[in-house]
C-alpha cells in the first residue's frame, strides 16, 4: 500500500444502535499518524472533504483541553465544529467529543485508537451518539462516503511526515 491508495475502510453501524465504528489500515508508522492527529497544522490537511479549506481557532490536545475548527467552501461558506478532549495517551488513543455548530446539542464521544500493525497503522473511530437518530444523521451526511477519503488523506498526510 502506498501513501497515494484508499486504504480498505471498514465502517460498522449496526440497525438501532448509537454507534458507529470505522477502522483502516494505513501505511504509516504509528508516531506520523499520531502527529497528523494531534499537531493542527497536519489535521486540517487530512481531516474534512479535501474541497474546504480549514482554519483552527483552538487547538488544545490534551484532557481537558478544547478544539474548535472552521471549514469554508469555495463560496465562503462557513461550517464550525467544537468539541473537547477527555483522554489524550501519547501515540495509542485520543478520545474526545464531536459537535457540529451548525446543530447545537447533538454531540458525540469519538475515540480514536492507533495500533501499529504489519504495513502501518490500524486506525480505529469509534463514535457514540445521543441517539440512534444522531447516528443515522451522520451516517446519510456522508459519513460512509467520506471515511475512506479521509483515510486516504490521514495516509498521505503521515506517510509524509
Amino acid at each position: 500500500m502506498t501513501a497515494t491508495t484508499t486504504p480498505k475502510t471498514t465502517i460498522v453501524a449496526e440497525p438501532g444502535r448509537h454507534d458507529a465504528t470505522v477502522s483502516a489500515v494505513v501505511a504509516a508508522p504509528v508516531e506520523a499518524v499520531w502527529r497528523a492527529y494531534t499537531e493542527a497544522e497536519h489535521f486540517t490537511r487530512w481531516w474534512g472533504p479535501a474541497e474546504l479549506t480549514s482554519r483552527v481557532d483552538t487547538w488544545e490536545p490534551r484532557p481537558g483541553g478544547s478544539w474548535r475548527i472552521v471549514q469554508t467552501d469555495a463560496d465562503g461558506n462557513e461550517y464550525a465544529f467544537r468539541g473537547v478532549y477527555h483522554d489524550v495517551v501519547p501515540h495509542e488513543r485520543v478520545t474526545l467529543t464531536f459537535e457540529f455548530e451548525g446543530m447545537p446539542g447533538h454531540v458525540c464521544l469519538e475515540t480514536h485508537t492507533l495500533e501499529a500493525v504489519p504495513g502501518g497503522t490500524k486506525v480505529t473511530q469509534h463514535a457514540v451518539f445521543q441517539a440512534v437518530e444522531d447516528r443515522d444523521g451522520m451516517l446519510q451526511a456522508g459519513m460512509e462516503a467520506h471515511s475512506p477519503v479521509a483515510m486516504a488523506q490521514l495516509q498521505a498526510v503521515a506517510g509524509g511526515l
